[in-house]
């Protein structure tokens, strides 16, 4: 089953994809690499082989080649369906080709998103990604992910509008007056953390009290 069909059957009702990403090609080069070496120097060999006549030899520099193209192929596929995907509601991260493993975070249990880059990782727009519980301890971590900076930025951006979707009372169901006083303090932590305004806060913050 593709991928995308698979994970629209993931999906939950009124539930959208925002991004998706996959690790970065480096991983893949490094994973075929040795691949890609055997079978440039068995192709070389054959080549030779049949320049010079032929032989019973080449008939088994062709068996031969089927291996590291049968591994290059596995590889290939592991890592093309190696996904991170960020939606309105959840993180997920699916992987696996035929048996598929599948981790996702609900974007109201994330307490915060650290991101590691190195030089090298900037240079070429990779890095670490982890997604952190309101306890500070790590639920997740995607390593070398292609394009990290718009991934963070795509999940927190979700998470912010999705808490302004529950503060507003979009939802049938209202936030019991004992979650009011939780939320203001969420509400302060992205002010800090600089993904609200004070403006932004302040209404929030007074639209919150007039439900008490």
């Amino acid at each position: 089953m593709p991928m995308d069909a698979y994970l629209k059957r993931m999906l939950g009702e009124n539930e959208k994809i925002i991004l998706a990403t996959q690790r970065h090609w480096f991983v893949l080069l490094e994973q075929i690499l040795v691949e890609l070496i055997i079978s440039a120097i068995t192709i070389a060999v054959v080549t030779i082989l049949l320049l010079a006549g032929g032989g019973p030899l080449v008939p088994v520099g062709y068996l031969l080649l089927i291996i590291p193209l049968v591994s290059l192929t596995r590889d290939v596929l592991v890592w093309a369906n190696h996904k991170y995907i960020v939606t309105n509601l959840r993180v997920i991260q699916i992987s696996g080709i035929i048996n598929k493993n599948v981790i996702d975070s609900s974007l109201e249990k994330v307490n915060d998103v650290k991101m590691e880059q190195s030089v090298f990782g900037r240079i070429f727009n990779f890095g670490d990604i982890e997604v952190l519980t309101a306890a500070e301890m790590a639920i997740n971590r995607f390593t070398r992910i292609g394009n990290p900076v718009r991934f963070k930025t795509a999940m927190l951006n979700a998470k912010v509008k999705l808490e302004d979707y529950n503060i507003e009372g979009v939802q049938p169901a209202q936030p019991a007056q004992a979650d009011i006083p939780a939320l203001i303090e969420r509400l302060g932590d992205l002010r800090q953390r600089g993904l609200l305004t004070e403006e932004e806060f302040q209404a929030k913050k007074a639209a919150l009290l007039a439900k008490l």
